[in-house]
């Protein structure tokens, strides 16, 4: 099977960015499709009957070479490199370390302690056998958000569409509740929840689970979603949050995600202000520290992104009502494969790169009376240059009423 010259340099460009990792290659191992991000860079077609445990060694010089079942000898044939069959198990392990050649330090998708596991795919059986070759398996991390989280220019381009609908559905959203309190009509979460689903459908965008709308208490559960059964009244005097997510409906398409928050009210009450406020410092700083870093070509890490906004949050007093990180990577998926701004829940040393997005959405949450969150999202360009691609950014709870 010949092997496309697109396959050939991205091979190249994985080769480059293991010599610079500083470590002799990255050995990708999948068994039933266990393995995504495998899969993925190994561009593995989606009809393959991929039943038996298979091997792609990429040296930092050199050729590939592969380590493939009898039964499925062919199912890497699409890929640069020299091929080695093996039957039982045996063989496998006996091949194994002739697929590795003497390397020292090899990348896979493991995380050492389970730091960010995110990436940590590859089983412990797997990781002791392939330790047994006498090499250091290092976190594969790095790689993977090199080319998995990595947007081309056309996904921006198509983002910032996305972006700018996202945004426009928040505003309606918040104004159809405006609208339905001021009639004195019955809206719910659930309501605005179809509302902004149907916006969302209009656009033919999709997401992988619905927009969450949130009054009061229920703002204070950071994952809380209506449902037709179980959902809350939204009236006079009450407080709104909207978090809401799309993407174009393509193989490639990336998403936007946003959240916003507003008051049932011609005026916002000061207790919602200062939580606001806090956060709203946090997020900015957050932001602000991104930036000024780049601009000086320096490495900032997730981690390090989410001590900025937390340490606001905690000289306020409010540390402990932070309970989540302060962002995710944002593309294909969600919750995305790149570095998440996060020194809580993991600890992510994963350096932010150019061409990745993620959200920047640090809040407060007080149980039994409500939570505030604010989000983002941030994409760095090549030049590194960092931008609001769904913004402007929320600067004040919005009055709905007003």
């Amino acid at each position: 099977m010949p092997v496309k010259q697109s396959l050939k340099s991205k091979i190249q460009r994985i080769q480059k960015a293991i010599r610079s990792e500083g470590i002799d290659g990255w050995l990708l191992y999948d068994f039933r499709g266990s393995n995504p991000f495998a899969k993925g860079v190994m561009e593995v077609p989606s009809h393959m009957h991929c039943t038996r445990r298979m091997f792609y060694y990429i040296p930092g010089r050199g050729n590939p070479r592969k380590l493939v079942h009898n039964i499925e000898k062919y199912n890497l044939d699409h890929l640069p490199g020299n091929r080695k069959i093996y039957v039982g198990w045996r063989s496998l392990e006996e091949q194994l370390g002739k697929l590795l050649n003497n390397a020292e330090t090899i990348a896979m998708e493991y995380s050492p302690r389970n730091a960010i596991p995110y990436v940590s795919i590859v089983d412990a059986g797997m990781v002791e056998l392939v330790k047994r070759q006498k090499v250091k398996i290092v976190s594969s991390a790095n790689l993977v958000q090199r080319f998995e989280a990595v947007w081309s220019p056309k996904q921006f381009r198509e983002n910032k569409k996305v972006a700018r609908v996202c945004l426009d559905t928040m505003h309606k959203a918040f104004a159809f509740i405006g609208r339905q309190v001021k009639a004195r009509r019955k809206v719910t979460e659930y309501d605005v929840q179809q509302f902004i689903e149907k916006e969302l459908k209009r656009h033919k965008y999709v997401y992988s689970h619905p927009p969450n709308c949130s009054v009061n208490a229920n703002a204070a559960n950071p994952h809380y979603e209506p449902t037709k059964k179980i959902n809350s009244p939204i009236k006079k005097g009450d407080f709104v949050l909207i978090d809401l997510w799309a993407k174009k409906d393509e193989k490639d398409g990336v998403y936007s995600d946003i959240t916003w928050t507003g008051y049932v009210g011609d005026s916002v009450p000061e207790k919602y202000t200062k939580i606001f406020n806090i956060v709203r410092e946090a997020r900015d700083k957050a932001f602000t520290f991104v930036e000024n870093t780049m601009h000086e070509k320096k490495t900032v890490r997730g981690c390090d992104v989410d001590d900025v906004a937390r340490k606001v949050i905690e000289n306020h007093g409010y540390g402990k009502y932070f309970i989540h990180r302060t962002g995710h990577s944002i593309g294909r998926e969600m919750h995305d494969n790149g570095a998440h701004l996060d020194n809580l829940e993991t600890r992510d040393l994963r350096e932010i790169i150019p061409e990745t997005s993620f959200t920047i959405e640090p809040g407060i949450y007080l149980p039994g009376k409500f939570g505030i969150r604010s989000e983002i999202d941030v994409f760095v360009d090549k030049n590194r240059k960092v931008m609001v691609t769904a913004g402007p950014a929320q600067t004040e709870v919005l009055a709905l009423l007003r």
